[in-house]
Parts: C-alpha cells; structure tokens; sequence
C-alpha cells in the first residue's frame, strides 16, 4: 500500500540528487481561512541551501524559508494533518503526482517531466542597474568603488540612490529626441555624483548624444569634477562655478534638474525651465521656507487648524503646500507632472521629486488652475507663492 512517507522518500531522494525543480501542494481541505496553495522551491541564501515555502492565500502571499530537513518535517505535517490532498513534485526525470483519493488511500503516479531547472537559485537575484558596470572610470574617481569595480561599504547608499535616481528618470530620458544634441543642465550639481551617472546613461546605455551640464557654487567641487569629466573622457561633460538664480541654460535646453536646492533656489530652477521650454524639469525640493514663513505669521483658521498648531505637521503641511503649488504651476504651462517619492542619503532627507514632462497647455485647465491658485492661497492665509511670483501668475 502506497503512503504520503513513499513520496517524502521521493522528495528527498531527488535532493539528494540535485534533480529536485519544485514540488506544489493543492486541493486544500484544511480549516485554515482563504489558503488555497502552496509552493515550494529551492533557494540559496548566503550560499545556503534552503526551500522555500509560498503560502498561497486568497489575496496574499506569505513565504518562508527552511533547512532542508525542517522543510521535510513541514512537507509531511501539512499532507498528513493540514488538509492538502494533492502534490506534485517536479524534478529533471519526472513528475511524481501523490493524491489522497476516494478510498481514503495516497495514490502515486509519475508523468513525463514538464518543468525546466533555473539557471540559478539565487534568493536575491541582483538588480539590474541602469548605469552598467561599476568598473568605470568616475565611479573609482568619486570614490563609490575601488579599482576593481568592488562598491565600498561606506558608499552603498549613495550607490542605491545613485541607481534609483536614473531608473525613476530611465523612461521618460528614453523618449527624449534623439535625432539632436541634447542639452542637459543639473543646477546645484555638489559632488557630481548624480550628474556623471546622467551623462553616462544618456551617453553610454542610451547612447544619445548629450551635453551635460553640471551647475555648482563651490568653486572646490567644480574644479575636481572638471577634473574627473576630463579623466573620464567624459568630453561633453562640464561644471561651471555660478548660482541657479543667476545661470543662464541654453536656449535649447531639453532637461533640467535640480536636486536638494534650498527653499526658493528650487523655483528659480522650474522658472528657467519653463521660461525655456524643456522637454524635462527634475527637482527634488530641499527646505520651504517661503510658504510656512507665510503660515505662521497668518495662522489661517480653516479645517485643518487642528493639526497645523503643531509645529511637525506645520512644518509637513508647508512642504506639501509648496511642492503642490509647484505641481500644480508646471501643469499650468503644459508639463505632465508626477510626484514621486526619491531616496536620499542621509545628508538630504528630503525625498520627494517632482517630474514635469512637456506637452500642449490646455487654455481651458488653465483658467481652473488660476482660479485654484487662488482659492488655495486663500483658504491657506499665504499672500503668494515664489514661483508664481516669478512666472507673473499674480501681482
């Protein structure tokens, strides 16, 4: 008589084996709510060999992982008490079907194979990044990687915002003309890090022609990144000293880009952008000072009064007051706009990126967002907003 032990025995004997593809429990009977199956796999992690288990729910998925020999105490217990009525394993030779049939009885049966072995069991399969290798010249340069190619340890983070940074950017670069030179302004570039990236995916991956632009006040960090563009051979790559208020982009200016600039510093970047109709405004805003300043001083009595007495949620409230004005001015001149959430590094906390890609303004969402505008500051108690000052939407 054949029992649920004889396809443990097979189970294990496939392991053993390394023929072992996956095994799938079903046909659920048990009294655990909404469970309808489970998968199992093998895995390693840390170079350990495990299984493991997907819990199948109605509308959830739960996994665990287990040695091998707890993962065979596990498969046993759930055919033998919790219900299951079915499994198949799949290995490289066969299908081995074990089924709890009418009489009460497990009956096995094998089938000809149908699953293929993967090409790695890797837990934690590695992302893929967007800017290629990490043996390139400015990643050893700005000290992100040693020369190997080998990340440091104390560079992880900026490494991952690094990689974040040009995948939330990777579709919409990818629809910029490609039948020109694009021209590319990063405004408040600091240490380059994420300007080198953006020349080299657009240059290198994408492989569009593109002049990039790095905008820095410190006249250090400029000289050492127009020293590390030149070692790169980086050639369409420079940093010049100056302000975002007083640069000047070129006329054809196709993307711009500020991230982390202070307070108003971030409107004077979306003033330029708009003033020269890029195809694409990137700005991760960094202090907001401007509005709450206006807030505190009018402490507006509205609906939401009870939460704005404190200073936290002053300070939260203002953020995303400004940040949607700014939304909501880009929408005005016609840029598609999207909020997104950016990881920082811990020396800038601020995480939200603001998206504006251009398209045709719409003159009747226009007059809405005016009378919004508004509205907005009205109910808010704010007399204006810098950018809408700057793009003369008030007086």
């Amino acid at each position: 008589m054949t029992t649920y032990q004889d396809f443990i025995t097979h189970i294990q004997s496939s392991i053993q084996a390394s023929n072992f593809i996956k095994l799938s429990l079903g046909d659920y009977k048990g009294g655990e709510p909404d469970l309808k199956n489970i998968y199992i796999k093998p895995v390693l992690i840390k170079r350990v060999f495990k299984l493991s288990f997907t819990y199948r729910y109605k509308t959830r998925d739960i996994t665990k992982n287990f040695m091998v020999e707890e993962a065979i105490e596990q498969i046993q217990t759930l055919l033998q008490e919790n219900g299951f009525r079915v499994a198949t394993l799949f290995t490289t030779k066969e299908n081995t079907i074990c089924q709890w049939n009418k009489k009460r009885e497990w009956m096995l049966k094998s089938e000809q194979p149908t699953a293929s072995k993967p090409d790695s069991l890797a837990h934690d399969h590695q992302k893929e990044r967007k800017i290629g290798s990490t043996s390139k010249k400015y990643l050893a340069e700005l000290r992100l990687t040693d020369s190997e190619g080998k990340v440091f340890k104390n560079a992880q983070d900026k490494w991952r915002q690094i990689n974040h940074y040009i995948e939330l950017l990777s579709s919409m670069l990818k629809e910029l003309p490609a039948e020109k030179e694009l021209n590319v302004v990063d405004m408040g570039a600091g240490k380059g890090y994420l300007t080198f990236a953006l020349y080299d995916y657009l240059n290198n991956e994408l492989n569009k022609q593109a002049a990039v632009v790095g905008v820095e006040y410190r006249e250090d960090l400029v000289s050492l990144c127009n020293d590390i563009a030149d070692k790169s051979n980086f050639n369409a790559l420079s940093f010049v000293q100056g302000t975002i208020e007083d640069y000047n982009p070129s006329p054809e200016l196709n993307v711009l880009i500020a991230l982390h600039a202070c307070d108003t510093a971030t409107d004077d970047a979306i003033f330029k952008g708009i003033t020269k109709e890029a195809d694409l405004i990137v700005v991760a805003p960094c202090c907001h000072k401007q509005v709450r300043r206006q807030l505190e001083k009018v402490k507006a009595t509205n609906d939401l009064d009870f939460m704005t007495q404190y200073g936290i949620f002053l300070e939260r409230h203002a953020e995303m007051l400004t940040d949607g004005i700014r939304a909501l001015i880009l929408e005005y001149y016609g840029y598609q706009t999207k909020v997104l959430q950016f990881v920082a590094d811990a020396h800038t906390p601020k995480n939200v990126m603001i998206v504006g890609v251009k398209k045709t303004p719409n003159l009747k969402r226009q007059q809405e967002i005016l009378a919004q505008l508004q509205e907005t500051k009205a109910y808010f108690g704010i007399g204006y907003h810098y950018l809408e000052r700057l793009c003369g939407l008030t007086s």
